[in-house]
């Protein structure tokens, strides 16, 4: 095997590493179509109604598809493209891609290059291949791609060439929804519907177009030697490790976080960020995460359908550009059992289209009554439902690591802090009065500064926190597509705001005299507060004396997967889902068909691997070393030496091997066992087949730290965290 120790050692000459710092700031977003690209070969008119669209939320104007077609196409060319695809996001968590060559025979032995405006705004890929929960059979192939012109064109490269990715819709040739995007831009719409009611009910609603949320997720991720990735069929197949003793030292020096980046690992995020920076995704962030390997990458805030997007990219990115290092990134929520696993911080806010952060709260925060109705629509969202909300991050991967101490538990509440919990407790008794001040630090040295200090402190417990002027929803798992739980939140938060508009136009009207608008206001804030605030908590999220405390309070527990899922289909989900255009009856139900039918088959597929890595390499490994024992007490007793520790050893080591024997019996009666109904058969496993796996990888791990490293055939723990 050969250990890749640094950039040194490894280096791909078609990969340059280098630093952000030393580019041309102009060059950012080199290979999207957008800003200055669309401004050079636009005609003045085109550009501004394509910006209407893109901006302001206004229908596209198809007669102009033609003329930006014919300049994406000339642009793309130029970049050396010789196929477009359209880009979406199906109900498998990927991207999938269709690529189409620009190049058509003349006729003359010859090649022109074509790409007309409807090639641009509808593609027509195959329906009935990608999971749809019912609402594509087989039989039934027919599909259709839809321009988004809300999110710029990109350009992907490869050493072989490169394509035009036209990010878009995927529907059905009925119309509904294939993909995650068209529920989210529809989410995107409903939430926009009614927060603009409650802005025109404070009179700020003037010049504003549209409300939109915004996002920023922080990506956490593992990086190991490639050669180790090869050599572990578990990590190859399943994204994660289903045996492996701990090494003896993981993360309890705490000696990685926010240490000295190791030098491979530094090109390899400079690679990364690069390319990153061509697309035009906005990263800003690069650290050493909390368990060893394991690092994390954030953008900047966008659009959320646009952060969405670059989400998918920034993943294709870094799963890509590893290898070259001689590594490879791991996404999966729990890729070693132990340590910390990863999540995919969910930064959420909402905002108007001229930039107006609307959680905001400003420096006299009891007296914003406007960040005060936004605030407390969202607290009212969150304990209304809650299980949606976990149900809408609900995987296999995250049931690993939800309610480890490194994650929030599946318990989903909300953390305030110190100022906003004491705007409340004022909101409750009526009309607050105060804003709590943050003050500044003496920190005690005349050589430093006295520094600001926030009026409230961070929770990294919590599920849901506010962090300052956004929502941080980090129960989010690394690997999931965020579109899916940001069409969630958005749903509920647009139901909230709907019932809160509704509240405030009863008692006051839509465009209230100051007067009556601030009596409106305090009531109606006052009965949400009342009524929902127990979804809030400011302690430790893992002590279970919260646990205890949040059964009192009526605060839903939906501990795995298998649970969380069917909450999904509930008549509350079903009527909400429908009422606000986001997903239709059909739609939400195939979704949940989907996601239970990946969880079975995520099960099944760890599993089978599961058994055969123990029966094909970790049983033989252990019979060799009985041979060995056995032979060694052979040999001692011919040669009348009394070895009693040796026999001793060989009857544990039989004793181990029987009970992994039994194990991986027991996984595959689990395994082979078949619940007709897809929602019963996810909880048999839940309750059967996971716990029977858990106990086969502990035989395992048992025998891993007693059979001889020349007998061992997988990379260990400690060679894969920490070799760099």
């Amino acid at each position: 095997m050969t250990i890749i120790r640094s950039n040194r050692d490894i280096l791909d000459p078609h990969m340059d590493s280098t630093p952000l710092a030393t580019i041309d700031a102009s060059n950012f977003g080199s290979l999207t179509f957008t800003g200055d690209v669309m401004l050079k070969r636009l005609p003045a008119e085109v550009f501004e109604k394509l910006q209407q669209t893109m901006r302001r939320g206004l229908p596209l104007d198809p007669a102009i598809a033609n003329t930006v077609a014919s300049a994406m196409k000339d642009w793309a060319l130029e970049h050396g493209c010789t196929h477009y695809c359209h880009w979406f996001q199906p109900l498998t968590g990927a991207t999938a891609e269709k690529h189409d060559a620009f190049f058509v025979p003349d006729g003359e032995g010859g090649a022109i290059a074509k790409f007309s405006g409807s090639a641009l705004i509808r593609g027509e890929p195959d329906a009935s291949s990608f999971p749809s929960g019912g609402i594509r059979d087989t039989y039934e192939a027919r599909g259709y791609t839809a321009w988004d012109a809300t999110s710029p064109a990109f350009i992907l490269r490869t050493n072989s060439g490169a394509t035009l990715c036209i990010p878009t819709a995927f529907v059905s040739w009925t119309g509904e929804a294939l993909d995650k995007k068209t529920p989210l831009l529809r989410s995107i719409a409903a939430v926009s519907k009614h927060a603009m009611r409650i802005l025109k009910f404070f009179g700020s609603d003037k010049g504003v177009s549209q409300v939109i949320t915004t996002l920023g997720c922080e990506q956490e991720y593992f990086l190991i030697n490639d050669e180790f990735y090869r050599e572990r069929p578990d990590l190859r197949i399943c994204e994660r490790t289903l045996i492996g003793a701990h090494a003896p030292k993981g993360q309890q020096m705490h000696d990685h976080y926010f240490g000295s980046i190791p030098e491979r690992v530094q090109a390899y995020m400079h690679a990364v960020e690069r390319r990153l920076f061509e697309l035009g995704v906005p990263v800003a962030t690069r650290h050493n995460e909390v368990a060893p390997a394991q690092y994390e990458l954030a953008p900047t805030f966008e659009n959320a359908n646009v952060a969405t997007d670059h989400q998918m990219v920034m993943m294709h990115v870094m799963e890509t550009c590893a290898p070259h290092f001689g590594l490879r990134c791991l996404l999966h929520e729990k890729p070693f059992a132990g340590i910390n696993g990863s999540g995919k911080h969910n930064n959420w806010s909402i905002s108007t289209d001229t930039g107006v952060n609307l959680l905001d709260p400003q420096e006299e925060t009891h007296s914003n009554m406007q960040f005060l109705v936004f605030l407390c629509a969202v607290m009212r969202a969150v304990d209304l439902h809650a299980d949606l909300l976990r149900a809408s991050i609900a995987s296999a991967a995250n049931d690993h690591r939800l309610g480890a101490n490194e994650a929030p538990p599946a318990i989903i509440s909300i953390f305030m802090g110190e100022m906003l919990s004491d705007i409340l407790d004022q909101l409750e008794k009526g009309e607050p009065k105060s804003t709590k001040k943050g003050g500044s630090l003496d920190l005690g040295s005349h050589i430093l500064p006295n520094i600001p200090r926030h009026s409230g402190d961070r929770n990294r417990t919590s599920p849901f926190a506010f962090t300052g002027n956004k929502f941080e929803f980090r129960a989010v798992g690394s690997s999931a597509a965020v579109s899916w739980p940001n069409t969630v939140l958005n749903t509920i938060i647009a139901e909230s705001l709907d019932f809160v508009a509704t509240e405030l136009e009863k008692k006051a009207g839509a465009r209230p005299a100051p007067a009556q608008q601030q009596e409106a206001v305090w009531s109606v804030l006052k009965q949400i507060v009342s009524k929902h605030r127990r979804v809030l908590f400011d302690g430790d999220n893992y002590a279970p004396k919260w646990h205890k405390e949040a059964e009192k309070r009526g605060l839903p527990h939906l501990r795995s997967t298998a649970e969380a899922l069917p909450i999904l289909r509930s008549k509350k989900s079903l009527e909400l889902f429908e009422k606000y255009g986001v997903l239709n009856n059909r739609e939400l139900n195939a979704r949940v068909d989907v996601l239970i039918e990946t969880y079975i088959k995520t099960m099944g597929i760890e599993a089978r691997m599961l058994t055969s890595l123990l029966k094909q390499q970790i049983l033989p490994a252990a019979l060799r070393y009985q041979t060995q024992l056995a032979e060694t007490v052979v040999a001692t007793k011919a040669a009348r030496v009394s070895a009693p520790d040796t026999v001793i050893q060989l009857k544990k080591l039989v004793k181990m091997i029987t009970d992994l024997r039994k194990a991986i019996a027991a996984v595959e009666q689990a395994e082979s066992h078949h619940v007709a109904e897809p929602e019963k058969h996810a909880k048999f496993i839940h309750q059967k087949l996971v716990p029977a796996m858990e106990k086969a990888r502990k035989a395992s791990d048992a025998l891993e730290a007693v059979i001889p490293d020349d007998l061992w055939t997988l990379p260990t723990y400690a060679e894969m965290l920490f070799v760099r």
